[in-house]
């Protein structure tokens, strides 16, 4: 997501189809602001499509493409997390695949998916043309901490791994490609997305996101799919930890030194922009100075493992 408005529509194109593995192929972004990169995964019975696309019309070209690419196969889908780009395009599927996700983003979904509605709109004709029509999802399957899905000869797991971007932060492993769907838990070529909105929205937790990086590290995937960015090895979720450590440590020491806020923010993006002069998004380290600035050395306890199983299904 991001919060700059757009000049142009977040417009998906399906023409770009990037085969990954076997039965396995992303719909890149293309570097379109709004547009995420969507999955599409197939096995011998089901397909999962990963992300709706911005809206109904984006959706409908998701679940065409989607369709067509299943064969008969039955439908799934599921989305990263709740925001706008990634998961509000979800009715479009209703009739026609069945819908899962974590109960941390059902549960963000219900909460705050009308206020995040409201505010999309608000960021230019581009973005609410897309957002036209638009009515939130309520998920088929709602699990826990982890589920898998069987999709005949593959198996999909959907992992929550607890508080970060948002509270509903959810990856998806294709275990037999060795691939990895993170979300917005990483982005490629860009500066990690804060949604840090206070009062209204400060669910963001930096110190929990890099443990959250830690974990996903550990797991050493082959291939990960940003939520936004080129498709990359395993150096991209050690680039976004690495970043967020940073961005970290550079925050605590100048308020731990009691500077003014406005001099933190204006040191530590001059010195951000300087070790990573390439990246889009840079409006986004001030939201990540102002969520570190309001964390604490104690909140950094372990974020929900996200190991155990909530349930399973076959497709």
């Amino acid at each position: 997501m991001t919060i700059e408005p757009l000049s142009h529509d977040p417009v998906v194109d399906t023409g770009h189809a990037q085969e990954l593995a076997r039965d396995l192929v992303v719909i890149p972004n293309g570097g379109v602001g709004l547009v995420p990169n969507i999955g599409v995964i197939g096995g011998t019975r089901a397909v999962l499509v990963v992300e709706t696309g911005l809206g109904p019309r984006n959706a409908e070209k998701v679940l065409g493409f989607a369709a067509e690419y299943a064969k008969g196969r039955e439908l799934f889908l599921t989305t990263t997390h709740f925001h706008p780009e990634h998961a509000f395009g979800a009715r479009t599927f209703a009739d026609e695949a069945t819908y899962l996700v974590n109960s941390a983003q059902a549960k963000n979904l219900t909460d705050k998916g009308q206020s995040y509605l409201e505010m999309f709109r608000g960021l230019g004709a581009p973005i609410a043309r897309q957002l036209e029509g638009v009515e939130l999802a309520s998920p088929d399957v709602v699990y826990d901490e982890e589920y898998e899905l069987d999709l005949g000869g593959r198996v999909v797991r959907m992992r929550a791994t607890g508080r970060g971007h948002s509270l509903g932060d959810q990856v998806v492993t294709v275990p037999d490609a060795d691939v990895l769907f993170t979300g917005d838990l990483a982005e490629a070529g860009q500066f990690a997305i804060f949604p840090w909105f206070p009062p209204y929205d400060v669910d963001v937790s930096g110190l929990r996101w890099i443990a959250v990086m830690r974990r996903l590290i550990a797991t050493g995937p082959k291939v990960v799919v940003p939520g936004h960015g080129e498709v990359s090895g395993p150096r991209l979720l050690a680039d976004v930890r690495d970043y967020l450590e940073l961005l970290r440590d550079e925050t605590w020491i100048r308020r731990d030194s009691a500077m003014p806020p406005d001099t933190i923010v204006a040191e530590v993006e001059a010195l951000m922009i300087e070790r990573y002069p390439q990246w889009a998004g840079q409006d986004w380290i001030a939201k990540g100075v102002g969520c570190l600035c309001a964390e604490h050395a104690e909140d950094d306890s372990p974020a929900t493992s996200g190991v155990g199983r909530g349930g399973s299904v076959s497709g």
